[in-house]
């Protein structure tokens, strides 16, 4: 293979994701997170994705190291296809972009 042959292959190649969301547990943020974790496996099913404990209010999602979502920043939750974008932009090679979409973090019904 060529050199640009094979970049051009790399190109096309779909790249390793793994996020890490953090969430406050005394807040009741880990249904949020195993709703969200459960949207994405079903999306892409071999994706990483990891949880761990987080600082008061805090819900905030790193792809492959980069913040991508912060509820403390945006007081609310991520909506999953904001989400799945993300991860499609990432398996692609795409720059991210941080998610700005917020749902509230509480809804009154």
């Amino acid at each position: 293979m060529s050199g640009g042959a094979e970049a051009a292959a790399a190109a096309g190649a779909e790249r390793r994701v793994r996020i890490v969301v953090e969430y406050c547990e005394p807040c009741g943020f880990e249904p949020t997170y195993q709703e969200l974790a459960s949207a994405v496996k079903e999306e892409y099913p071999d994706i990483e994705i990891e949880s761990r404990l987080g600082g008061t209010g805090a819900f905030e999602i790193e792809i492959n190291g980069q913040l991508v979502f912060s509820k403390l920043e945006n007081g609310g939750f991520p909506y999953e296809k904001d989400l799945i974008e993300a991860i499609r932009r990432a398996r692609n090679g795409e720059p991210l972009e941080k998610i700005t979409n917020s749902r509230p973090p509480c809804v009154i019904l």
